[in-house]
C-alpha cells in the first residue's frame, strides 16, 4: 500500500488549496520543474500555463502571484524536511548521533520521495539551493512574518536548535547555529557546482561538505 504525505500549508499562501485538484497539484509539479530548470526570474505564469495546457487565469486562482508561489513550495520543503528529521531521529538516543544525522540530511543530495507523487524533492532541493533566500529578502518580509509565511522555516531551526542543545545544554546561540548550518549546507553545494573557488569541494562532492558542517559544528558548541 502507499502512503501519500500531506503537510499542512499556509492558507494565506494560496487562493486555492492547490493540494485539492488535479489542476492545482499540476501546478506545483511543473512549477518546480519550469523554476529549477529555468530559474526564478525568468519563469512566469504564462510559462507555466504553455507548460501544463491551462490558461494563466487558471493559475492565478490558486495563486495571487508567482512570489506566493516560490514561498508555498519553499515552505512546502521546510515542513517535509523537518518530518524526515523527526522521522530520521526518532529513535536515536546519542545526542552527538543525532546532530550528525541531521547535518546528513540537510546537506546530502536528496532522492525523491514516493510518498509525495506530485512534487519532485530532488528538483525542489535545487530550487532551494538557488532560490530559495528570494523568498524572504524582499522588501515585505515583515509583512510576509507577519502572517507566518516561514513559520516551516522557524520550526525547523528550532528543531535542529533543540538537538544542539541535547549535545550541549549550555551552549548559547543554538538558533543562531541551527540556521548557519542550514544556508551553509546550501551555499557551498551551490558554490562547490557553480563557483569552486569559494570552496575547497570538488564538483557533486556531499561528503566532504558533510565532514566541513561536522567539524564546524562539533567544534563550535564543543
Amino acid at each position: 500500500m502507499e502512503l501519500q504525505l500531506q503537510i499542512k500549508m499556509n492558507k494565506k499562501l494560496f487562493l486555492r488549496d492547490p493540494e485539492q485538484t488535479e489542476l492545482g497539484k499540476k501546478i506545483i509539479q511543473h512549477s518546480i520543474e519550469v523554476i529549477n530548470k529555468n530559474g526564478f526570474e525568468a519563469f512566469t505564469f504564462k510559462k507555466l500555463a504553455e507548460d501544463i495546457n491551462s490558461t494563466e487565469a487558471g493559475i492565478y486562482r490558486y495563486f495571487e502571484n508567482k512570489h506566493k508561489l516560490l514561498m508555498y513550495i519553499t515552505s512546502w520543503y521546510w515542513s517535509w524536511l523537518e518530518y524526515r528529521i523527526m522521522i530520521h531521529t526518532l529513535n536515536v538516543k546519542d545526542p552527538v548521533v543525532k546532530l550528525k544525522k541531521v547535518i546528513q540530511l540537510l546537506t546530502a543530495t536528496v532522492e525523491d520521495d514516493i510518498n509525495t507523487s506530485h512534487i519532485n524533492e530532488n528538483n525542489l532541493h535545487q530550487i532551494i539551493i538557488a532560490e530559495g533566500s528570494k523568498a524572504y529578502l524582499t522588501k515585505h518580509v515583515s509583512a510576509d512574518n507577519k502572517d507566518q509565511f516561514f513559520k516551516p522555516y522557524k520550526d525547523l531551526c528550532a528543531k535542529v536548535g533543540e538537538i544542539i542543545q541535547e549535545c550541549n545544554p549550555a551552549y548559547k546561540y543554538p538558533k543562531s547555529l541551527s540556521s548557519t548550518i542550514i544556508e551553509m549546507a546550501h551555499f557551498q553545494n551551490f558554490f562547490m557546482n557553480n563557483l569552486p573557488a569559494l570552496t575547497d569541494f570538488g564538483k557533486e562532492d556531499d561528503t566532504k561538505v558533510i565532514a566541513y558542517l561536522e567539524d564546524l559544528v562539533f567544534s563550535a558548541i564543543k
